[in-house]
């Protein structure tokens, strides 16, 4: 294991793509950014950088190892306070439609990567000001950077494509903040997280330069994309149509496991099908498929249950921002028909193996939907107490184990009537007690990272305590383990409508 600061960063995507001209790359005005998908920008130093927190798996995928002290050479670079001679600092250009409208060119306003390592992109967010800040400060609050990292750590545990995040640093300099844009901002704690991937593309770097016309820039775009991270996809519509694929496979892991984005804009969609921008995100606290986290999302664009669609729709926008260079309408609509295959077949067999079953069962499967819905559940504990529980037990005993998976108990009598169903579809297909309760317990977490259990190590940190992300680090890195209670609560009442426990904005 190397010292972060004793690392040589590979700059693939800077000596790939074409880069804005600047004579200055701390120059942060923005401006439009055309012919280029990338431009020169250095971090902004803050006062007082300290890790706070750190991935050790997170740490092992770059080869670094963990720091020694929390204001050392790491917390330096990862403040942004130093740039060593292998980096060459960049943020990217890119558009997008954000709840369905096209917003024109966008890019990276408050990160930059620093390059890569093992094949690793390194990204700061956070660090400051970009040419792409708009009207924007680059920074990051401590609330926001907390919920990325805790989220982007336990989705990889929980087997959700992902981004992944090293580590947290606290920049002891207070960032203003407006939390739900009602003209009341604030100074928060500020910090800084840093976030890994592949690659950090999104259908909004394609859009931009198809919908200004620029063929050349996306040809390039098209193929170094392809040929980089898609080598065993040969033709370009083979690539698309594993795309599609990929973004199907996510969307259904979310769904798995109760996850909401909350801002499905195509600027928030990763070219490489796994989940990015954890911003105005949320979990299930109870089964409600209109759930939507985003205070910004009036309409319910993103809500939980619409979430397969919106993913649709997003990738029809990334096949007409590609269709001029592929020409092939046919094997475009190809590929949309196979997220429609995947997802279509795909969700009903994860909600199956949910229940422990082999198959989708269509008559079981609408009356749990029902039983979920009508009796106000949290899904989470109700789907993995199914696990627990003999399926042979008498309704009497199903009742008293499940009742404090329900915040309002089930309309009398649907609970038995589900069992008998349920009973019923395992018996038809032959499974056994022992299957069962396997697949339930692998395919089921034990906890997850709860909004308002989130919002409680956000509170303890803002007051400078920070050994709580740790603490719940560890249990998030093992979600399917018995071994810890501590974040197996049902939501408190008070978290019903709390900010940060079920209102978000999209600077959250």
């Amino acid at each position: 294991m190397n010292r972060l600061d004793q690392c040589l960063f590979d700059d693939l995507f800077v000596r790939s793509l074409p880069q804005e001209t600047a004579t200055n790359p701390g120059a942060t005005v923005p401006h439009p950014v055309l012919h280029a998908l990338h431009s020169p920008v250095l971090p902004t130093p803050v006062r007082s950088p300290r890790l706070v927190a750190w991935s050790d798996p997170a740490a092992a995928l770059l080869g670094v190892s963990r720091p020694d002290q929390e204001t050392g050479a790491e917390a330096e670079i990862l403040g942004g306070n130093r740039v060593t001679e292998s980096m060459r600092p960049f943020a990217t250009c890119y558009g997008g439609h954000q709840f369905g409208h096209w917003a024109g060119q966008l890019g990276d306003g408050r990160a930059m990567s620093l390059g890569s390592l093992n094949g690793w992109e390194v990204q700061l967010k956070g660090a400051g000001m970009t040419p792409y800040s708009r009207r924007a400060d680059g920074r990051a609050v401590m609330r926001s950077s907390i919920r990325e990292f805790l989220c982007s750590e336990a989705m990889h545990a929980l087997g959700v494509p992902t981004t992944r995040a090293l580590c947290l640093v606290a920049t002891g300099s207070p960032v203003l903040r407006d939390m739900f844009y009602d003209g009341h901002p604030a100074p928060e704690p500020g910090a800084i997280c840093t976030r890994l991937s592949h690659s950090f593309l999104r259908f909004g770097h394609f859009e931009l330069p198809a919908q200004r016309g620029d063929l050349e820039l996306l040809r390039k775009l098209v193929d170094f994309t392809r040929t980089t991270y898609f080598p065993e996809h040969a033709t370009s519509e083979e690539w698309f149509a594993e795309i599609c694929r990929r973004t199907a496979a996510m969307v259904i892991e979310w769904l798995r496991v109760g996850f909401v984005h909350g801002v499905m804009n195509t600027d928030n969609m990763s070219i490489l099908g796994l989940t990015i921008d954890y911003g105005p995100y949320g979990w299930l606290d109870s089964y409600e498929p209109s759930f939507t986290p985003n205070t910004t999302d009036q309409s319910g664009r993103y809500a939980y249950g619409r979430q397969g669609s919106v993913a649709l729709w997003n990738l029809d926008c990334l096949a007409a921002a590609l269709e001029p260079v592929v020409q092939s309408t046919e094997a475009l609509e190809a590929g949309l028909r196979v997220y429609a295959e995947e997802f279509n077949h795909g969700y009903p067999l994860m909600m199956a193996q949910k229940l422990g079953l082999r198959r989708s069962d269509e008559a079981s499967l609408e009356q749990t939907v029902r039983l979920l819905s009508e009796g106000e559940v949290d899904p989470t504990r109700f789907f993995r107490r199914l696990g627990q529980l003999e399926l042979a037990a008498p309704v009497e005993e199903w009742g008293r184990r499940l009742a404090d998976t329900f915040y309002t108990p089930p309309p009398q009598g649907r609970l038995s009537d589900w069992l008998t169903a349920y009973r019923d579809a395992a018996a038809a297909q032959g499974v056994s007690e022992a299957e069962r309760r396997a697949t339930c317990l692998e395919r089921n977490p034990r906890i997850i990272p709860r909004n308002f259990l989130v919002q409680e190590v956000i509170e303890q940190a803002e007051g400078g305590s920070f050994e709580p992300i740790g603490r719940m680090l560890q249990a998030l890195q093992r979600p399917y383990d018995e071994a810890t209670d501590e974040y197996d609560r049902l939501r408190p009442e008070e978290a019903r409508h709390a900010p940060g426990c079920s209102q978000l904005s999209c600077s959250s």
